[in-house]
């Protein structure tokens, strides 16, 4: 996937998760949980492009790892919304299918970059 590409695809997934958060429940776990999720799934991308500007390949591994770990914390976060039964399956489905994507593209580019390290 193209660096362009992949931008447009984590701003997208952060788009999508705003969208959700404003619909969850005014509860005091819909407000907790919808903090943490806006939090991490926003990140993504904003990490993901500070991966885009390293200054070197041990920079970029660093970095890459942060938008790794933000995308999986975002799927925790998605996962814990259905155990908590505040929202359906159903209806984050999709994202939590590009959250565990973006982690995997994530993982698979960390890995890339640190073979090219070594």
């Amino acid at each position: 996937m193209k660096t362009e590409e992949l931008k447009k695809r984590t701003k997208e997934f952060g788009l999508r998760i705003i969208k959700l958060v404003e619909e969850l429940p005014k509860s005091k776990v819909g407000d907790v949980i919808g903090r943490q999720l806006l939090r991490s799934a926003t990140s993504v991308g904003a990490n993901y492009r500070a991966a885009c500007r390293a200054r070197s390949q041990a920079d970029f591994v660093s970095k890459i790892c942060v938008a790794e770990e933000e995308a999986d914390e975002s799927a925790y976060w998605l996962e814990l919304l259905v155990a908590a039964k505040v929202i359906a399956e159903t209806d984050i489905s999709p994202l939590l299918k590009e959250a565990n994507e973006l982690t995997a593209i994530f993982v698979a580019s960390g890995k890339t970059a640190k073979r090219k390290n070594e």
